[in-house]
């Protein structure tokens, strides 16, 4: 592993990550953990929406933290929760979840290990 320091403000923002409706900006980490983690900034999508889709992903840690505006996700057996500035969530590997909405200046930080995982589309 590497030792990284870097300034968010120079990476740029890219549309071209896991959801459609979000643009990503990679903190690095994935590339100073030799891929076992990736954390990045991830703000709404200008013009889009959630689409509501239930999904799941094969991780070993999620994290979650709301950065600015609100998102309203739903958790199998947790119902659904607005998350707001400061809202902090840790979603447990493989728990069956959607977002179904957030406001257009959404920004959060997610913490995933390990850096490259999959995502399970579900019905």
């Amino acid at each position: 592993m590497a030792f990284i320091v870097q300034h968010a403000r120079d990476q740029p923002f890219v549309h071209n990550g896991l959801r459609p409706y979000f643009d990503y900006r990679d903190l690095g980490i994935k590339t100073s953990t030799n891929g076992m983690a990736v954390m990045h900034v991830i703000r709404a999508h200008e013009g889009t929406h959630a689409t509501g889709q239930w999904h799941c992903h094969n991780v070993q840690l999620q994290i979650v933290y709301v950065l600015k505006g609100w998102a309203i996700f739903e958790y199998e057996g947790h119902g659904e929760h607005k998350l707001v500035a400061g809202s902090c969530v840790h979603q447990p590997p493989g728990i069956r979840h959607r977002e179904i909405a957030h406001s257009d200046d959404l920004e959060l930080i997610e913490i995933v290990l390990p850096g490259e995982f999959e995502t399970v589309v579900l019905d």
